[in-house]
């Protein structure tokens, strides 16, 4: 999915230039990265707050459209107001094609309904990591990363070694970290203490 913001540079800066843009529906923002200065911005606050309701936008490469010339960057934070809808501030980071990105991407689960130990045994889906963080160049990033399901029984888990990386895409957690990423459950008890309890019984 290809993202367009349309952004214009921001010459006064200060709590009271930020305070007129949001009530005039802009957002204050920064670019910063790469070889160039960071760049003050201002984006349209309700086109922004669209796109960050899509899970796509937080994990693409954006075209960031700066009066009329074309960037492309990462989103980095977002600053919202406590309790109202409001995007008070937004950090863009600049993309550089040789080098690596890290980013965190958004995990897929796929086949949940039809897994066995769902499907037949009546188990429930245990989501432990929803997101990962991976290291990759612009051109390899993936919109998400799809984890399949389909095949686990109950007390049947999937660990971080066991998932299918897109070309190019590594995982960036250090250490030997092998956390689980999703198990299967029986009711009243967790993935891993199923598989004990299965282990012990053979």
């Amino acid at each position: 999915m290809q993202f367009e913001i349309i952004a214009q540079a921001r010459t006064l800066q200060g709590s009271g230039a930020s305070r007129r843009l949001r009530r005039a529906g802009k957002v204050p923002g920064i670019i910063y990265g790469g070889e160039a200065a960071p760049q003050a911005i201002e984006v349209d606050h309700n086109d922004l707050l669209l796109n960050l309701k899509k899970e796509a936008f937080h994990a693409s490469i954006l075209n960031i459209v700066i009066d009329g010339t074309k960037q492309q960057v990462l989103l980095r934070d977002t600053q919202r107001h406590a309790y109202k809808p409001l995007v008070l501030h937004v950090d863009f980071q600049r993309v550089d094609a040789t080098h690596e990105l890290h980013i965190k991407v958004p995990l897929h689960f796929v086949n949940e309904e039809t897994a066995p130990g769902v499907k037949l045994s009546g188990g429930l889906v245990n989501h432990v990591i929803t997101e990962l963080d991976v290291q990759c160049l612009a051109k390899d990033l993936p919109e998400f990363i799809e984890v399949d399901l389909g095949a686990l029984k109950v007390g049947d888990s999937i660990h971080l070694s066991q998932l299918k990386l897109p070309k190019g895409v590594k995982l960036a957690h250090h250490g030997a970290d092998d956390s689980v990423v999703v198990g299967i459950v029986g009711k009243g008890g967790s993935s891993e203490e199923a598989a004990e309890g299965e282990a012990a019984a053979e």
